[in-house]
């Protein structure tokens, strides 16, 4: 339990950050797996999932160099087909 006013707030915060967070997270991985089981791999496909990576560093939901190794990955699989 919190013992200040602004720690309340701080724990209601933190419960809407990781919600909103979790959510992207769970968005990137369901882009990713389609991505690799797909048959056939479209750049449009890596190309929108290149797009929300870039946009989930930005607003730092994950670290700026795990986007880049994840955007890697992906143009590797397009190389690849």
């Amino acid at each position: 339990m919190a013992n200040t006013r602004s720690a309340a707030k701080r724990g209601r915060q933190t419960l809407r950050r990781s919600a909103h967070n979790r959510s992207i997270n769970t968005h990137l991985r369901r882009l990713q797996k389609q991505i690799r089981s797909a048959p056939e791999r479209t750049a449009d496909q890596i190309r929108a999932a290149i797009s929300a990576i870039d946009k989930a560093a930005k607003s730092g939901v994950i670290h700026r160099n795990a986007a880049n190794r994840r955007k890697a990955r992906l143009n590797k699989t397009q190389a690849a087909n």
